[in-house]
Order: structure tokens, then sequence, then C-alpha cells
């Protein structure tokens, strides 16, 4: 291994237009997901977790996630 770190770039290539405002509103949405999670987890802290009959088994969760993604994938013929 050697001892000399690898050199830094002191400037930054600039994105085009079209691709910032894509980081910027995949940015947005994992905010907005982490906001939600959080608002979740500082419900359960506070209320403590919810009974079984309020809950959606993991299984219908499962399914409707895989017909969304079947939904967004064109078909094959």
């Amino acid at each position: 291994m050697s001892d000399q770190s690898a050199p830094t770039s002191t400037t930054r290539q600039q994105l085009e237009p079209a691709a910032a405002d894509a980081v910027r509103a995949y940015a947005a949405k994992t905010r907005e997901n982490a906001d939600r999670l959080a608002a979740v987890l500082e419900d359960i802290a506070s209320n403590g977790l919810p009974s079984a009959e309020e809950c959606t088994p993991w299984e219908e969760l499962r399914e409707k996630h895989l017909a969304r993604l079947a939904a967004q994938r064109p078909a094959v013929a």
C-alpha cells in the first residue's frame, strides 16, 4: 500500500440541466420517503406498536408491490 493519497480535483464537472433536475427530483423523493419513515418510527416510539388487526399482512403488501412493478414493465410478446 502506498502512503500517498489519491490526487483530488478542485473543480467539479457540471451536470446538464436535465440531469441536475433529475438528481434534485431523486433527492426530493428520497427525502420524502425518509420523512415518512421517520414519522412512522416516531409514532411507534410514542404510541407503541399497532395491533395485528390494524396491520396489513406482508403477503398482501408484496403482491401489491409486484403488481405495481409488473404494470410498469412492458409486456413481452
